[in-house]
């Protein structure tokens, strides 16, 4: 499988978590552990899910919640 190498800024306390995880044994290795947390992110944030969501929030704006 060929991979695409990043470069990305996180904050400190984040980086610092993200390293206990990997420490503790949760993740095999920091980019496993980020490459695990954006493929999560990405699946629960699919175009169908937001979309479902907005049109949810717009009705309710519309109509309320009566």
């Amino acid at each position: 499988m060929t991979k695409t190498t990043i470069q990305a800024e996180l904050p400190p306390e984040l980086a610092a978590r993200a390293l206990a995880f990997v420490e503790e044994g949760w993740a095999s290795d920091f980019n496993a552990l980020l490459a695990d947390a954006l493929r999560r992110f990405l699946e629960s944030h699919s175009a169908r899910v937001t979309e479902a969501f907005v049109l949810g929030d717009v009705q309710w704006g519309l109509h309320g919640d009566e």
